[in-house]
């Protein structure tokens, strides 16, 4: 199980920081500068902590703090991420900007990263704490909850972006049980490969669109 595991989250941080590159590479405007952003930032902040699962399972070194801290950073940087995807969004679709929605998307990133950083999550010694995993990730589902209504309220606007809504969706699915009750019954870590699988089913869809759009300009 080890090898197999460590073998798809390697796999998984390349494809994300690779792909993140080449869309920033080719980036015409910016929503493919924050769709190759946001791919970037999930995989540099998701290697903080696979990273040290990784080498957790082939050493025999103390990692509690390597591993605490790098689900602090994956925390903050997965927050970061669902507020470029509100970016991609307004550009995707041509939106106007929302002054009350903006403030919602950042104030919840906001107060999710100011909870993640309360010394009580005990990230330094790798706590499970169930109750701080419930607070900490409160303002976290709903920021999730309000970018995945966007995406489904444009879901028939193009073709590339209608599953993204339900990848969201998923990902939260996954994620919540992982984020509340693995520290109880680890085999609720589990779930973080399918979590991992919506993501990069996201990240192919940025791909795609930015190939899309660098397709139509030599075209034009």
């Amino acid at each position: 199980m080890k090898y197999g595991e460590s073998s798809f989250d390697i796999a998984y941080l390349m494809f994300a920081v690779i792909s993140g590159c080449l869309i920033i590479k080719r980036a015409t405007d910016h929503k493919e500068k924050h769709m190759g952003l946001s791919s970037l930032i999930l995989g540099l902040g998701d290697a903080f902590h696979l990273v040290p699962r990784v080498l957790n399972y082939f050493s025999s070194w103390d990692l509690a703090a390597p591993l605490g801290i790098g689900k602090l950073i994956t925390s903050v940087t997965m927050t970061v991420f669902y507020v470029l995807l509100y970016y991609v969004w307004l550009a995707q679709f041509h939106v106007k900007k929302s002054t009350n929605l903006t403030a919602s998307v950042w104030g919840l990133a906001v107060i999710r990263i100011i909870l993640c950083l309360f010394p009580q999550n005990g990230w330094l010694e790798n706590s499970s704490n169930m109750t701080w995993g419930i607070i900490r990730n409160v303002p976290f589902v709903i920021l999730g909850a309000v970018i995945c209504v966007l995406f489904f309220s444009k879901r028939n606007e193009d073709r590339l972006f209608k599953p993204v809504w339900i990848y969201i969706l998923l990902s939260f699915l996954f994620y919540i049980p992982v984020a509340v009750g693995a520290g109880v019954v680890p085999i609720l870590g589990m779930l973080m490969l399918p979590k991992t699988v919506c993501y990069i089913l996201m990240i192919l869809a940025f791909l795609t669109a930015a190939r899309r759009s660098h397709r139509n300009d030599q075209e034009q």
